[in-house]
């Protein structure tokens, strides 16, 4: 196993269970982080890179290269969540979530891109969410910028496959980590017409966070991607209802699909 990885967002949360489990594979695994000198203990070599930045992946990704010789696996991890009603998220958090989620990963794809043309192989990873299927309230611009990741990876997967290099979606549901305290938050605003259903809706949505699925599940999947001879374009990975409501979604229609999502977020 001595395939490269590169994953992003890798000093804590699904990244960091995903790197350790591949590093006890014996696989040669390099994270990153904004700030990795304030990551204490890393079993993983962490490379300093905001997704933000174009000029810091092409940096990180060229320090990978110059130690390694090539990069055979990248996991696009590194991604913010982002709550509240529309009208009243600023204009400048939804710009920071779409430049996070959604362009820093295309600039990542695009700066590793050449190393795997020259190889005539690699496999990227976008790691998108079950939100990305489907507009969830106060989660729109979430859902926005992991579902334009899994369309932007549908089409560049069939641009580069003729290189020898696939590019696939993984889409979490929710996961015991810390993405709720980093993600941001709209204010409950005293007086708002949204200040009881949204209210409800984010201690929900925290709640389900707190009693997610065990990242390792993640690290699991990601192994079995990484070593499979073929690999499909989408993966989903859940609770069953979770992965479920995606299909009912294909299945039923939309007046009925939205009346079970306002059922259960009690709007």
């Amino acid at each position: 196993m001595n395939k490269v990885v590169f994953i992003t967002g890798a000093s804590s949360g699904i990244g960091k269970a995903i790197g350790e489990y591949l590093l006890n594979k014996g696989f040669i695994v390099y994270g990153t982080s904004r700030n990795p000198e304030k990551i204490e203990n890393s079993r993983i070599p962490l490379l300093a890179l905001d997704v933000r930045n174009v000029e810091s992946i092409k940096n990180a990704i060229q320090q990978l290269i110059d130690k390694e010789g090539k990069v055979d696996v990248v996991i696009n991890n590194a991604g913010v969540g982002i709550t509240g009603p529309l009208e009243e998220i600023p204009t400048e958090e939804i710009k920071n979530n779409f430049e996070t989620n959604l362009f820093g990963p295309i600039e990542v794809m695009k700066a590793v891109l050449p190393q795997m043309r020259s190889q005539k192989s690699g496999l990227i990873l976008n790691i998108t969410s079950i939100a990305g299927y489907m507009g969830l309230p106060f989660r729109g611009v979430y859902s926005a910028s992991k579902g334009a990741l899994e369309l932007v990876t549908e089409a560049m997967n069939m641009e580069v496959k003729s290189f020898g290099i696939s590019i696939v979606n993984v889409a979490p549901g929710d996961f015991a980590t810390n993405i709720a305290a980093g993600r941001y938050h709209a204010p409950v605003i005293s007086g708002s017409p949204y200040e009881k259903t949204y209210g409800m809706t984010l201690d929900m949505m925290n709640n389900h966070v707190d009693s997610g699925s065990n990242p390792n599940e993640m690290a699991e999947v990601i192994f079995k991607i990484i070593t499979s001879k073929k690999n499909k374009i989408h993966y989903k990975v859940g609770a069953f209802m979770q992965k479920f409501s995606i299909v009912l979604k294909r299945i039923l229609p939309d007046v009925w699909y939205e009346k079970l999502l306002m059922n259960h977020y009690k709007l």
